[in-house]
């Protein structure tokens, strides 16, 4: 079934799991935003990005399955193309151990049971490395967006990564999972650190300088962080785990 399987993925971090599957030439579209593994992925067409897919094109490459995902992806259009998709294939991880059912979803769904069981095991290694560390908790505020500022509330997948080395993020109170942030009645400086993103937004050495002087708050306090590893499920989060492992060791060590 999978040899015969024609796979558009409309998710950056689930089109690296296919590839990690070895599924990357059943892989017949995917988004601008699908960029790894950076020499494999080339050669699969674009079909849009994750919130502007181009209907039509990933109608013309006949796919047999469409792999999407809650937030990332828009329901109307996913609605449109489960018309004439067979199989739709729906991701919405919230937790860390979320990836151990990814993985046995796809392992299923592609009939990749054995790579699926391997991937299952080294995030199982990985993530027990991890919790048996036994982080001091500290409050962190993670944001992904500036102007307005933006952040992540604690029912993310990205704060329960985090919660993983003892990092707790915080943020005002709102029905919304990515609220805004007005600094002016809520300060960073209640946090012990500030943790700014690669993605969605790419903060720089630049915006730490100045968040860092506009706050009052110490140049250690502000930290860039890579928003792969902590935002992309699927077997980025094995290199995941044990990258906030290294960053949190580092984050204590400036803090001291």
């Amino acid at each position: 079934m999978a040899a015969a399987a024609r796979i558009v993925s409309l998710v950056p971090s689930l089109t690296e799991l296919l590839f990690e599957l070895g599924l990357g030439e059943q892989l017949v579209g995917r988004t601008g935003f699908c960029i790894h593994p950076r020499d494999a992925v080339r050669a699969v067409p674009k079909v849009g990005g994750t919130k502007d897919v181009d209907v039509e094109a990933v109608l013309a490459l006949r796919p047999t399955h469409l792999v999407v995902n809650v937030d990332e992806n828009e329901k109307p259009t996913v609605d449109r193309l489960a018309r004439d998709i067979g199989q739709v294939i729906v991701t919405h991880p919230l937790r860390a151990r979320d990836n151990l059912e990814l993985y046995r979803q796809f392992g299923e769904a592609f009939d990749r049971r054995p790579q699926a069981q391997q991937l299952y095991e080294r995030f199982e290694a990985v993530l027990q490395s991890v919790q048996t560390a036994r982080w001091t908790q500290r409050q962190v505020v993670y944001l992904i967006w500036k102007g307005p500022w933006m952040t992540v509330s604690d029912q993310t997948y990205i704060a329960d990564m985090l919660m993983q080395v003892g990092l707790r993020t915080i943020a005002p109170e709102s029905a919304r999972r990515y609220p805004e942030l007005d600094f002016a009645a809520w300060p960073a400086s209640q946090a012990d650190a500030v943790l700014f993103s690669s993605e969605p937004y790419r903060f720089g050495e630049r915006d730490l300088i100045e968040f860092s002087t506009a706050h009052g708050l110490a140049p250690a306090r502000c930290r860039l962080i890579d928003g792969e590893m902590t935002s992309w499920y699927g077997s980025r989060a094995i290199d995941g785990l044990a990258y906030l492992a290294r960053f949190r060791q580092s984050l204590d060590e400036a803090l001291e």
